[in-house]
């Protein structure tokens, strides 16, 4: 100690421990005859230790004890003469076993082995080897067993990726998940996640092309409902709710839900079913709980806008039906449509809600104005007035039963008379803004005479009410409540107001020939045989008959009164027969309308980038307009340049005079 104070430090020499240290190291373990046996001794224990034999640890401990205590003034006797040969040892054996588990095993049971393996050695690690080599091993272990076979494993043609998926083996892909995170495995987590979201793409695409799936709306909708549910549970069970991994799934799902063009209209009409049965037997937060999954598939579209139509659609039907089974969950669907969308998407969708309150109070002001002037005893006059803002009204009717039929009526515009003989017929009117509610064509058709004087009388008091609008009747939206008498039985009929002017003919004949029927009510002949279909030849409801019987209407057809028509219920609803979904000419209308109405959201959006940019060539306004529009659907690029055309033709924009790539913005 008295030279180490003294001498050592005067002289600037090794301390006397330190120099014993250095002595024994180069002439003791790093003298060739005993430093090769050492480390050969010392792998050769590991090695067995790794096939699963017994050695003594703790003889091992203190031999690398003592080679790490050796590693002193810049010798790093332990990682030299030790360390790296350690690994080199464990890559080959590691190799080695990879290939042999490779050609015995299944995907989980490699990774159940290569998991256990990387506990062992950690383990290993951790009770005789220094502290800093356990991540090194560790590295080794990841990319001898999972890197350099990551393909390998996860292409296994029943066991891989693939199958863990098609069966839902939770376990093995958190397994499969945990082990490729690690730091070892190159490219571990993203080659999962191209597999995982390959695979959702294929299995989606065979989903939405499969025959008898994409024919039924409700079904297909559900099937896409449970896949989402499905790759949920996978990314928060398996994956530990990695958001890469969901946004992969729901990039797969946005590019195969939108292969079906049909998927806007599908979604709208489950939609429409939940919102007019509900779930049987299910709370409202259930049903809560399916519409938010809905709008989970919402954003996947595309194409909003075209969902946006058939969803104002669907839901003027249940307004005008009275068919929704809760107000709350309509409201609250609109609540996030708007959430998602903006307000501009749900602005017209309210509308037809505002709409409904309105006639309410419309219709209670016409029945006391009516109250009043039975009590004057006298018919109150009504002006024309001039066409300001358009209106379409839609009935409920009720008339006291004649012979056969008796209507309850609710078509677009009616109303009880003023000081007119209403003959029993109770009406109601909702009348509707017209560029808030979709109006199909074709809603004309020649109403019955009492009918005819109560909307004469709706509409006398209406424009004499409120000036500056007009009223146009769509009576295809309508509906009513007919009494029949047929034979011995009674039964009210819900029909449509097509259906209702077609059953009151039978009032006064017990047959009618197709051609009289069309002269005297003036319906479409398209719609015309979808409802004689839907009165006649539907099993149940059949209150017509035909002859000669075939399953379509055609001009020579005859039709009686079925007075032996029964059925176990005393309220009969008759439906229109027709798809659930549209029919390929409606489509195509419907997609004409989707079309003209993206005509000025793209030139708006032309005349905003350019208002503030200036001066664009043609490329960048196609991808600032796709930018800016693909919320509601994504913009044909021949579309705008179509768009741009026209602007340019109304002098909004221009083309520059020496680059005619370039647009100018005219103020």
């Amino acid at each position: 100690m008295y030279m180490d104070r003294t001498f050592v430090a005067q002289n600037a020499v090794l301390p006397v421990h330190d120099l014993g240290l250095s002595l024994w190291r180069e002439h003791v373990c790093r003298w060739a005859p005993i430093q090769g046996r050492l480390v050969a001794t010392l792998l050769d224990l590991v090695h067995r230790e790794r096939n699963g034999d017994s050695i003594d640890r703790a003889l091992v401990r203190s031999t690398t004890q003592m080679l790490s205590d050796l590693s002193v003034g810049g010798a790093a006797v332990y990682t030299d003469d030790f360390e790296r040969p350690f690994l080199v040892a464990s890559a080959e054996f590691y190799a080695q076993q990879a290939q042999r588990l490779l050609s015995i095993c299944d995907c989980p049971e490699y990774l159940r082995t290569a998991e256990q393996r990387l506990g062992d050695e950690q383990e290993r690690c951790r009770a005789y080897l220094s502290p800093g080599t356990e991540a090194k091993v560790q590295a080794v272990l990841e990319s001898e067993l999972l890197g350099k076979h990551l393909n390998t494993l996860l292409e296994m043609p029943s066991s891989g990726l693939v199958a863990m998926l098609m069966h839902d083996r939770l376990d093995d892909l958190s397994r499969l998940y945990s082990l490729l995170r690690r730091p070892g495995v190159a490219n571990g987590l993203s080659t999962l996640r191209t597999g995982v979201s390959a695979y959702v793409r294929d299995s989606g695409r065979a989903l939405v092309t499969d025959p008898e799936i994409v024919n039924d709306p409700c079904v297909f909708v559900r099937r896409l409902l449970e896949e989402k549910d499905k790759y949920d549970i996978i990314i928060n069970r398996s994956f530990g709710g990695d958001k890469s991994f969901g946004n992969a799934v729901n990039s797969a799902f946005e590019h195969f839900v939108n292969l079906n063009p049909r998927a806007p209209e599908y979604l709208s009409l489950f939609v429409d079913d939940l919102l007019r049965k509900g779930l049987k037997g299910a709370s409202e937060d259930d049903s809560e709980r399916l519409l938010d999954k809905a709008m989970q598939l919402f954003r996947f579209l595309t194409e909003k806008d075209v969902f946006e139509k058939y969803y104002k659609q669907h839901l003027a039907k249940r307004l005008l039906g009275g068919r929704t089974v809760s107000d709350d969950s309509e409201r609250s669907f609109i609540v996030k449509l708007k959430t998602e969308c903006g307000y501009q998407y749900t602005s017209k969708i309210e509308g037809m809600f505002t709409d409904m309150r309105t006639s309410r109070d419309t219709m209670a002001q016409f029945r006391q104005h009516l109250e009043a002037q039975r009590a004057r005893g006298g018919p109150s006059g009504g002006a024309a007035v001039e066409d300001a803002e358009d209106h379409a009204a839609v009935v409920a009717v009720s008339p006291s039963p004649p012979p056969s039929y008796a209507a309850e009526d609710s078509p677009a515009g009616t109303g009880l008379g003023d000081g007119v003989d209403m003959g029993g017929v109770e009406l109601n009117v909702q009348v509707l803004t017209t560029g808030s509610w979709p109006t199909p064509a074709g809603g004309h058709c020649t109403l019955p005479p009492q009918l005819e004087r109560c909307c004469e009388a709706f509409r006398q008091f209406y424009l004499a009410t409120f000036t500056g609008r007009r009223l146009v009747w769509q009576l295809n939206m309508g509906s009513a409540d007919l009494r029949a008498q047929f034979g011995s039985s009674r039964h009210e009929l819900n029909v449509n107001t097509f259906q209702m002017c077609i059953l009151l003919l039978f009032n006064g004949a017990d047959h009618l020939s197709y051609k009289d029927i069309a002269d005297a009510t003036g319906i479409p002949g398209p719609e015309l045989k979808r409802n004689l279909q839907s009165l006649a030849l539907v099993k149940g409801k059949n209150v017509l008959r035909k002859e000669p019987q075939s399953k379509d209407v055609e001009d020579e057809d005859v039709f009686h009164f079925n007075d032996k028509f029964t059925s176990k219920l005393h309220k009969v609803k008759i439906s229109t027969v027709s798809a659930q979904k549209e029919s390929e000419p409606e489509k195509l209308e419907t997609r004409q309308r989707v079309e003209d109405d993206r005509k000025p959201q793209i030139e708006a959006a032309i005349v905003r980038i350019m208002k503030a940019r200036r001066v664009l060539d043609h490329n960048a306004i196609i991808a600032e307009v796709t930018k800016q529009l693909q919320s509601r659907f994504m913009p044909n690029p021949a579309v705008i340049k179509k768009r741009v055309e026209s602007l340019i033709e109304r002098d909004f924009l221009e083309r520059d005079r020496t680059d005619r790539r370039l647009y100018r913005y005219l103020a």
